[in-house]
């Protein structure tokens, strides 16, 4: 080959010199351009819809709920489907506080980890969330839960139909549903099951309230899930025998609504074999009655009370909540 016809092709070979390498440069800059828009886009979607806090929501709900009926789901079903002992209710226990506490780091830099429509409901009350956030949070808090419910089915799968349930069908209310959703004993009147959701979810709220009081005794923020993690498994040692403790409409409702769909029927919303037919509305209505005196009662009671001087030099200081 010449020097002249050399120097050609190595000209030719140049980016701007061959149409192959033209087309190559072209068609990566339209599909750069394509993923921008589309990155764009989702990032609008993502903040119109408030977006980045539900989802944050969703993953915290999904955190607490997987985590602690995973805790029930071993208690119960390692009870006959296994030669071992896999627990008891202080196993439940710790396993919703530790998944509440996994939670609340999961999105308390976000939306403040309610992981639960009864606080949601407190939030907006108390004006430190505003109200158009309601019902996205609720979905996402709920759609979290149900998907939590839909790992626990797939994990234990094959254990859920290994338990002995002693004449009844494994997957009925008798037997298994309450892996998922509460029920009220078989000894509990319908007042003293509302009662029960009503005041647990009071305790709850009351200390929340006092765990993030910027004007009180305000725990460190790192510590924050830490203790709203205790203030659960406190409230499950105390208050978990008539019902389950479920104080949290989405972590009842959600795995309820999965358990009529896959399998245990609509018993789980009718059950005519429990002493309360009619109980699934409990664990929803309750909390975010119990949730709203709550927010009465501290605001009355604490936060109006504070001094003067304490609040202006929290303010000063920087103490402010964030909004949500």
């Amino acid at each position: 080959m010449s020097e002249e016809e050399r120097k050609g092709r190595l000209d030719f070979d140049q980016p701007g010199n061959n149409p192959q390498h033209g087309g190559i440069s072209n068609t990566l800059n339209i599909a750069n351009r394509a993923f921008e828009f589309v990155q764009h886009l989702w990032i609008s979607l993502i903040r119109i819809i408030h977006g980045r806090e539900c989802l944050a929501e969703m993953f915290a709900t999904f955190m607490l709920v997987t985590v602690g009926n995973g805790a029930v789901a071993q208690v119960i079903l390692g009870a006959t489907a296994s030669t071992f002992d896999f627990g008891s209710q202080l196993s439940i226990n710790l396993g919703y506080g530790l998944g509440g506490m996994i939670g609340a780091f999961i999105a308390g830099g976000v939306t403040g980890a309610h992981m639960n429509p009864a606080v949601t409901l407190a939030m907006a009350l108390r004006g430190k969330l505003n109200w158009l956030k309601v019902i996205p949070y609720w979905v996402a808090q709920f759609i979290g839960a149900f998907l939590s419910s839909v790992m626990i089915f797939g994990v234990y799968h094959d254990a859920l139909y290994a338990v002995n349930c002693h004449g009844s069908a494994q997957l009925s209310v008798n037997c298994t549903a309450g892996i998922f959703a509460s029920y009220p004993q078989p000894y509990l009147s319908l007042g003293t099951g509302f009662m029960d959701q009503f005041f647990g979810t009071f305790l709850l709220l009351l200390g929340i309230f006092g765990i993030t009081d910027t004007n009180n005794n305000e725990a460190k923020q790192g510590m924050k899930p830490v203790l709203v993690g205790l203030l659960i498994t406190a409230i499950g040692l105390s208050f978990g025998l008539n019902c389950g403790y479920a104080i949290n409409p989405a972590r009842d409702f959600g795995p309820r609504f999965f358990t009529a769909i896959a399998g245990w029927g609509w018993d789980v919303f009718v059950c005519y074999e429990c002493h309360i037919k009619q109980w699934w509305w409990v664990p929803i209505i309750a909390p975010l009655v119990g949730a709203s005196v709550a927010t009465l009662v501290y605001w009355v009671f604490i936060e109006a009370l504070h001094p003067k001087s304490t609040t202006k030099k929290n303010e000063e200081e920087g103490y402010t909540p964030v909004p949500t």
